[in-house]
């Protein structure tokens, strides 16, 4: 396995900080990680609202122009 260096260094510092080693760090930090994939959760219902519709036919461009640059 290949840490890039400042990740290595970082993840020193950090063991350093919880008073650990880095292997037991990276193990929780794994776990951490495999263990989150397993239960996703639903993603929250989107807003609905009224328009009041289309202010222009999309495929004719003057009528576009018209009404973003109020010709």
């Amino acid at each position: 396995m290949n840490i890039d260096d400042s990740v290595m260094a970082r993840l020193k510092q950090e063991a350093a900080r919880r008073g650990c080693t880095m292997s037991e760090l990276v193990e929780s930090a794994l776990r951490l990680l495999l263990t989150a994939r397993g239960t996703p959760r639903p993603l929250p219902s989107l807003p609905a609202f009224k328009s009041g519709g289309a202010l222009v036919e999309i495929a004719d461009r003057e009528a576009i122009y018209e009404a973003m640059e109020g010709r």
